[in-house]
């Protein structure tokens, strides 16, 4: 697959973690990697501005840590009508995060400690995300799940729903510190959440492609979309990293599978 791709999950300078490049490099990169469409993607908060600014493909978005005050409706509203497209919930200030950060899968994130940011009170949801989930639905965005493990990202999902919310999005499920179990995917599937492969998840993985192979095994193609997780100094250019997984998935997932993840799927999450 060569062009039309539709990447949500980019990262991309000014950043407090070392980049590849800034905004402007990462749209080069991405025209270079046959990217259509890209989400930006800023631990630190608020991506919608810069999107604007840079035009193009790029979308933007709002991450839900503790810098912008975490479960802040009036952050969501605000990102929303500079043209957001996703809200995440807490990654960095992710209690799942915090507990896991000396894994090796999150090594990339030492340098950087934000304050935690509750998402569930044992099975139940923080009643602070409510005004959170009505400003995501008012907007008709995509709630992802940041680095919520599953179980609360299923929690959240749930309540999200039920305020209107119609468009969720699952972050590189298969990160070990997040939880998953196959029994997980009849529950999200219900609710009709997208997961999300890509090639860092895949990169940094134990079994390398085996898990995405895996997940297309238990969840939907339809459900499947692509967010590379690119952007990091310390793993592959948006560009190269991208045409590598390709290679690599190509013979396991097939062609036209791969065309509608990288690409149909994208579109059709992120369409006004």
């Amino acid at each position: 697959m060569s062009s039309g791709i539709v990447d949500l999950h980019v990262h991309s300078a000014p950043s407090l973690l070392p980049r590849h490049t800034d905004d402007r490099g990462t749209a080069e990169s991405a025209e270079r990697a046959g990217i259509e469409q890209f989400v930006l993607k800023a631990h630190e908060g608020s991506t919608a501005e810069r999107a604007l600014l840079l035009g193009g493909g790029s979308v933007g978005g709002i991450v839900l840590n503790s810098p912008v005050g975490g479960a802040n409706p009036e952050a969501v509203r605000v990102a929303a009508r500079f043209g957001a497209r996703v809200a995440w919930l807490p990654t960095i200030s992710s209690p799942a995060h915090k507990r896991a950060s000396r894994r090796p899968e999150l090594s990339a994130h030492r340098s950087v400690d934000f304050a935690a940011v509750p998402i569930c009170d044992g099975d139940a949801i923080q009643r602070a995300w409510l005004p959170v989930f009505d400003e995501v639905a008012a907007a008709d965005m995509v709630l992802a799940s940041g680095h919520a493990t599953i179980d609360e990202a299923i929690t959240a999902f749930k309540a999200a729903r039920r305020a209107g919310v119609r468009r969720f999005l699952v972050n590189h499920p298969l990160m070990p510190f997040l939880g998953w179990r196959d029994e997980h995917a009849a529950v999200l599937r219900a609710l009709g959440a997208h997961v999300e492969v890509g090639a860092l998840a895949d990169l940094i993985g134990a079994d390398g492609n085996a898990a995405t192979a895996h997940l297309l095994s238990v969840y939907p193609t339809e459900l499947v979309v692509f967010g590379s997780d690119l952007g990091h100094a310390s793993y592959p250019a948006l560009d190269s990293g991208i045409a590598a997984w390709v290679a690599q998935c190509a013979p396991v997932v097939g062609e036209a599978s791969l065309a509608r993840i990288m690409s149909t799927n994208g579109h059709e999450l992120l369409a006004a």
